[in-house]
């Protein structure tokens, strides 16, 4: 039971967050280091990600593609959340207070644990 529950919540997470990249892109754009270019076509392209491996992690078959997918998504975007860091201790306002921009840096760590820990869930185990 904890497995499914494991599974479908990764899957759940990832297509609203991907799905929240449609519905709030200023939020991502302004959080994006200046040094990257295309800001509005990198937003779109991670909300499709999101949304594609939310779901590919569903599938038996394609979790572990899906689960490492999902963990170099989050090693790509980790910049972001330094950057995001780093604008609001330069007096940039996100509304977050700046412990919980400190706070979100492990967590990113957390949701690679997370992913990492469902890749080989299997719904049925396979007779010995």
């Amino acid at each position: 039971m904890m497995k499914k529950f494991l599974v479908y919540s990764l899957g759940a997470f990832y297509i609203i967050a991907g799905i929240n990249h449609f519905f709030s892109p200023e939020f991502y754009l302004e959080i994006m280091p200046d040094y990257l270019p295309f800001h509005e076509l990198l937003n779109v392209t991670s909300g499709l990600v999101e949304i594609t491996l939310g779901s590919l992690v569903l599938y038996e078959r394609m979790r572990k593609l899906a689960s490492y997918g999902i963990i170099l998504l989050l090693l790509a975007i980790y910049p972001a959340n330094i950057n995001m860091l780093l604008t609001a201790l330069d007096g940039k306002d996100y509304g977050v207070p700046i412990w919980a921009l400190y706070a979100r840096l492990p967590f990113q760590f957390l949701f690679i644990y997370w992913a990492w820990l469902v890749r080989d869930f299997k719904w049925t185990e396979e007779p010995t």
